[in-house]
């Protein structure tokens, strides 16, 4: 692959794609018109890839079939949003039928790992398939997970954002525990983090919540979308999930608030509220 189409430059897909530009040439597009393109097709002309990075199945739908046209032949298509899993099947359907491969590859990882080029992504698909997006993929990620066919990336990635949410809700309640008795927040992370307690969630999160700030990198917005997806896919397989099922209601009380733009660890703030704490460390 020599030439690399990406759609979807937002606060991941921007660093991602500059990783990518350091080996292929990369041919971007983002929805609120950023990108050195002005069209997902334009992006797409000649391309030997195309990556999607969007909020939803919708968007990466929309823009998958505008690009269509101008793909080579031969172009695989790597959708690395969080997308729902049977949207990503429909679209590999009908992609199928005009001979075009693909894969679902959503990531996890913070800004510095999409930076650094050291993302978790999570691959569905077949293997012929996932074995000639590997390269570029390996432009972005460090641990790369062939996970099964079509969708496996998505169920994988639905499955991550459980954890996700269900730890840093649980972090928040453990920290405004701590303030409300009168606990140093530093100190206290510190030795959560030496423990069985300790997770990837702390160790990242930490200056969120020593500062007392949430600027975004994934926000409460985005991740009240995945809970979503997460939920009417634990209806349709009949998988009970009563933890997650509450924490969607906390992220859903953060947007009502005016929150929803907050880091995903921002969660933490209304919880404090609720116990009459002060949000800064």
């Amino acid at each position: 692959m020599t030439t690399v189409a990406f759609i979807g430059l937002g606060v991941m897909g921007k660093l991602m794609a500059a990783r990518l530009d350091k080996s292929y040439a990369v041919r971007s597009y983002d929805l609120n018109g950023k990108g050195n393109c002005d069209s997902a097709r334009e992006a797409a002309w000649g391309a030997d890839a195309l990556i999607t990075m969007l909020p939803d199945g919708g968007a990466v739908r929309d823009a998958v079939l505008d690009a269509l046209p101008s793909l080579r032949p031969g172009a695989a298509v790597v959708d690395m949003s969080s997308s729902d899993p049977a949207a990503t099947l429909a679209l590999g359907h009908a992609l199928r039928a005009r001979k075009v491969d693909m894969v679902d590859a959503p990531v996890s990882g913070a800004r510095f790992k999409a930076k650094d080029g050291t993302l978790a992504i999570m691959v569905g698909g077949e293997k012929a398939d996932f074995d000639a997006a590997l390269p570029v993929l390996q432009a972005m990620g460090k641990t790369i997970t062939h996970l099964g066919p079509l969708g496996a990336g998505g169920f994988t990635k639905l499955a991550n954002q459980i954890i996700v949410a269900v730890n840093l809700t649980a972090l928040g309640e453990a920290l405004t525990l701590a303030r409300k008795a009168g606990l140093d927040r530093a100190l206290t992370l510190k030795a959560l983090g030496g423990g069985l307690a300790g997770s990837k969630c702390l160790e990242q999160k930490t200056p969120n919540y020593t500062a007392g700030t949430y600027n975004p990198g994934f926000k409460i917005d985005l991740h009240f979308k995945d809970l979503g997806l997460i939920m009417e896919s634990s209806r349709a397989l009949g998988v009970p999930l009563p933890c997650t099922a509450v924490v969607q209601e906390l992220f859903n009380a953060m947007r009502v608030k005016g929150k929803g733009g907050l880091d995903h660890s921002g969660v933490i703030t209304l919880l404090e509220e609720l116990a009459g704490v002060p949000e800064k460390a």
